[in-house]
């Protein structure tokens, strides 16, 4: 009996065995059948073929693009970008603007003209300029659609909110007059005689001064927030701050105040401390050139989840505690836009300082120069830069692909050149890559 019962349990398993195997065979078969029609393709469709942008209309709606759903020959999540690039251009580097999963776009004359001058445009001129949808299911499925061209005139949108006010003391790079580097400027505001500044300090002191030039300044002599012509000067301690002063009733103020980009995509992850946004005075907003990796970020204050935005929508806009914002490893262009709460991550390349002297040697990641967001084309700057006894050169994208050196050491940098040797201190440097051979310039604190 017992070797009867042992080949019974042996035929059960060998038949509970055998099903397994053909309910698994017919559960691949299932998802081996679940292709993309070939036929799958979406049209997208302008609603002008030409716009003139104004910029005392840039508020108002002025273009809608709207794209088919395509027919995939199943039910697909997909998710939608509008691509723009020249008229001329393959869309290698296009202007990129994620929309979700929604089936059309609508642009304002501000945002569409913010495009059409990244993408390189003259102001008051028409141009010519093509969108594309790209199409994404997966990592390994896109379609495009058609191209459809725009004629399009944009406008300079770089305000001049620039002023002869700056900050001088020994709290600030400069310390209280250097003639290689200038003060800590302030700004105009929308009130008038009303001027803020946002600006890193160290332990040390500030006051107010007119030109670069000691005829004109203020202090504080009770340091009770009263402007005092050839006051005290004031102290501080080091960190990131907001400072106004107004000269019709003579007062100032100063609070901690930055605004950071946070999130698993970061160096630093959810804890921080963030990826710092810098002050953009020519488009009255904030900047910052990052290399992230794939994950999910959001937009704080003070390294701080007191306040924070995400994005609920994923259609660019900003909401108070909104949805984690999906990105993918690249280094980008972010802007943040407290006026109307957008903002954008634009792929692009990045220049970043390696080497010995900095905090993570040669391997990076490199610490990164922003771009000039006014009108000097092709200057990349690093301000207040901490670096150690030892060399550092200029490379692109975190990688040795492209890679600056100084070969003489005598400010003007050659590809693959060699290694620039600087002693540990604080630093402001700049890149100009509008010249050849491009240049460098090293101001120590």
């Amino acid at each position: 009996m017992k070797v009867i019962n042992t080949i019974k349990m042996k035929n059960i398993f060998k038949s509970l065995f055998v099903l397994g195997l053909l309910t698994f065979n017919f559960s691949c078969d299932e998802v081996e059948y679940i292709e993309l029609n070939s036929n799958a393709n979406t049209e997208l469709i302008l609603s002008l073929e030409s716009v003139v942008l104004e910029e005392d209309n840039q508020d108002n709606e002025i273009l809608t693009a709207n794209w088919t759903y395509p027919d995939y020959g199943f039910d697909a999540a997909a998710s939608y970008k509008v691509l723009i690039d020249l008229s001329n251009g393959d869309f290698s580097e296009p202007q990129v603007l994620p929309v979700g999963n929604n089936l059309e776009k609508t642009f304002t004359v501000g945002e569409l003209n913010a495009k059409m001058l990244s993408l390189g445009l003259t102001p008051n001129e028409e141009s010519v300029v093509s969108f594309k949808i790209q199409v994404t299911l997966s990592d390994y499925q896109e379609i495009f659609s058609n191209t459809v061209n725009l004629s399009v005139t944009p406008f300079s949108s770089l305000l001049d909110l620039s002023t002869n006010l700056g900050i001088v003391g020994s709290a600030t790079a400069a310390g209280w007059g250097n003639p290689n580097i200038p003060d800590l400027p302030f700004h105009q505001t929308n009130i008038e005689n009303e001027y803020v500044a946002y600006v890193t300090l160290n332990n040390g002191e500030i006051k107010f001064r007119t030109n670069n030039d000691w005829a004109d300044n203020w202090g504080d002599d009770g340091n009770d927030g009263t402007l005092d012509p050839y006051g005290a000067n004031i102290p501080v301690n080091a960190g990131d701050y907001k400072i106004t002063v107004n000269f019709d009733n003579l007062t100032w103020s100063m609070e901690e105040f930055t605004w950071g980009l946070v999130g698993s995509a970061t160096t630093n992850g959810w804890d921080g401390p963030d990826m710092k946004l810098y002050y953009n005075s020519y488009q009255d907003d904030f900047k910052t050139v990052v290399s992230l990796n794939d994950g999910e970020v959001k937009f704080r204050f003070n390294n701080d989840w007191t306040l924070n935005y995400g994005d609920s929508g994923a259609d660019g806009s900003l909401e108070i505690g909104g949805d984690n914002i999906v990105v993918s490893a690249g280094h980008y262009l972010v802007t943040m836009s407290l006026n109307n709460l957008t903002y954008t991550l634009e792929p692009m390349d990045v220049w970043g300082l390696v080497g010995s002297a900095t905090a993570n040697g040669w391997d990076g990641p490199n610490d990164k120069f922003i771009p000039d967001f006014g009108i000097n084309e092709g200057y990349y700057y690093i301000n207040g830069a901490v670096l150690n006894d030892g060399e550092i050169k200029v490379r692109q994208n975190d990688a040795w692909g492209v890679n600056y050196g100084d070969d003489g050491n005598d400010g003007s940098m050659e590809l693959n050149g060699a290694n620039i040797p600087v002693s540990a201190g604080t630093y402001n440097i700049a890149l100009n890559f509008s010249v050849t051979p491009p240049t460098i310039s090293i101001n120590q604190w």
